[in-house]
This record gives structure tokens, sequence and C-alpha cells, in this order.
């Protein structure tokens, strides 16, 4: 089985780009952090940060194009996949991505310019659950199909 869960910061504004064909595709760079402890010895682990390359598909990359920034926080569900690419001096690379089958926003909705600082929204309707995205992709193109069209 290949499952991969995170949860996560956003580290820098994503990626977007259509192919030729119209597809969108969105590329993100996840933060997750393992909180650091203290040893019975009294000895201190830190804190420990890892980044992950995300790649959202169609609608999704969509939504991540609209809704997604700098600093959220996101629940992403998909599988690894790997990569070989060569740079200008022809050395070959390999690179680990994450490909998101699910997507989960769980930064709060920011406030409208309207609302001033401080005060909250009216409480009449329920609070909304954060926004999931289960992409629905066409059996004619499967993103692995297009591993030579990633624009990143």
């Amino acid at each position: 089985m290949n499952k991969v869960m995170l949860i996560g910061n956003v580290g820098k504004e994503p990626q977007v780009r259509y192919l030729d064909t119209g597809i969108c595709v969105a590329q993100i760079s996840l933060a997750t952090t393992e909180k650091g402890y203290t040893l019975q010895n009294g000895t201190q682990v830190p804190d420990r940060t890892e980044w992950h390359s995300v790649i959202f598909w169609r609608k999704q990359a969509e939504v991540v194009e609209k809704y997604v920034h700098k600093g959220d926080k996101l629940y992403v569900e998909g599988k690894i996949q790997s990569r070989d690419w060569a740079d200008k001096q022809g050395v070959s690379h390999k690179v680990y991505e994450i490909m998101a089958d699910n997507l989960e926003l769980l930064s709060p909705k920011a406030q409208t310019p309207s609302q001033p600082v401080g005060t909250s929204a009216p409480t009449a309707a329920p609070a909304a659950k954060p926004a999931e995205v289960t992409p629905k992709t066409p059996a004619a193109v499967t993103p692995s199909q297009n591993q030579d069209e990633y624009p990143f």
C-alpha cells in the first residue's frame, strides 16, 4: 500500500500551471514538524521539520490556486511517487513527490475587509466543515501519464 497522510503548513505561494491540454497542475511545499522532547537523561531532542513537494491535478489544483496561500494549514492524503530528471549539465536527479488524492483546508477563513479585527461573525449559521476535495480523474488522462509534462 502506498498511502501518505500529512498535516502541515504551506511554505510558499503555490505554483500553478496549465498544460497545453488545459489541465491545471499545482505544486506546493508543505512543512511537517515533529515536536522535540527531552530524554530521561536530560538530553534535548529538537523539533524536526520535513519539507514535502505536493502535486495537485485538475479541480484540486484549481482549488489550491484559489484558496491556498503561504502559511495555510492543510491536511493532504496521497501517494509517494518518484521522478527522474536531468539538469542542464546532464546530471540525473531523483525527486520524491506526494501525488495528492485528498485535500482539506484546516486554516480558519480570513476575515472579510468589512469585519473589524476582534469582532466575530454572526453565529446564526453553524461552523462549516473544512473544505474537502476528492478528484474525479477521467480515465483518458491520469497524472502518471503526464509525468514528463510537469511544469515545475
